[in-house]
């Protein structure tokens, strides 16, 4: 082989190892963006809620309960996630650590309703009637927590939710312009799978949630003002 063809190939050797150095680092930087993305949201969304998580002995007076939807089951009774959140609700309420309950979740099908059963399932267990306000479009977190704003009036409450969710729940609220802590439902740890997964999936979450309040993104409806938070704390 001929000195000058010997040059060539280990030209075109060194360029090809320097093409490969920059596909790896480009490759390795695109596969980086996710996780600083991640736990940018998430590191956001632990200091907006720290400070306002609480149990329910120990969390200060609100006049409202925001209880976020969640799983309804077939026969229309609420999930046992659902209903873990449902029993905060019912005991701040006995407490007086509230002073109405405003249900938010989804009503957006005909054929699937989160809300009544909601609202049916405080008031067999003593809540009276006229304390329980529904939201019928709290379709995910931020939509609860804007709507109760703009449509309801809230501007101070505690949130409930499982405590998995509750820094997401709370930091999104207080982002809205509500005065909010958060009670924490910790008993359906008692299900490890869906308590695990669904913990993931809210640390995935928490980048949507950062995404919404960056672009200033608003519920899918709004509507006229409603009074039934005003008139359930008048009650």
């Amino acid at each position: 082989m001929s000195p000058l063809r010997s040059a060539l190939r280990r030209r075109l050797g060194a360029i090809r190892n320097v093409s490969r150095k920059r596909v790896v680092l480009t490759l390795l930087a695109l596969a980086a963006v996710p996780a600083v993305l991640l736990a940018t949201a998430v590191t956001w969304v632990t200091v907006a809620a720290s400070g306002h998580v609480y149990t329910v002995a120990g969390v200060p007076e609100r006049p409202v309960a925001l209880v976020l939807g969640a799983q309804v089951n077939p026969d229309g009774q609420p999930s046992d996630f659902l209903a873990a959140r449902l029993e905060l609700a019912r005991q701040l309420y006995e407490a007086g650590k509230v002073r109405a309950i405003l249900v938010s979740g989804d009503d957006g099908q005909p054929e699937y309703n989160e809300v009544d059963p909601m609202r049916d399932w405080l008031v067999h267990r003593g809540v009276p009637e006229k304390k329980v306000v529904k939201d019928h479009a709290g379709f995910d977190t931020r939509q609860s927590c804007v709507r109760a704003v703009k449509v309801f009036g809230v501007k101070s409450a505690t949130v409930v939710t499982q405590g998995f969710h509750i820094d997401r729940a709370v930091a999104l609220c207080r982002e809205a312009g509500i005065d909010a802590v958060g009670v924490g439902d910790e008993t359906m740890k008692k299900w490890p799978k869906p308590w695990y997964t669904g913990a993931a999936r809210d640390k995935v979450a928490c980048v949507k949630a950062m995404f919404e309040v960056v672009t200033g993104a608003q519920p899918a409806f709004l509507g006229r003002r409603e009074t039934g938070v005003d008139e359930a704390l008048a009650s």
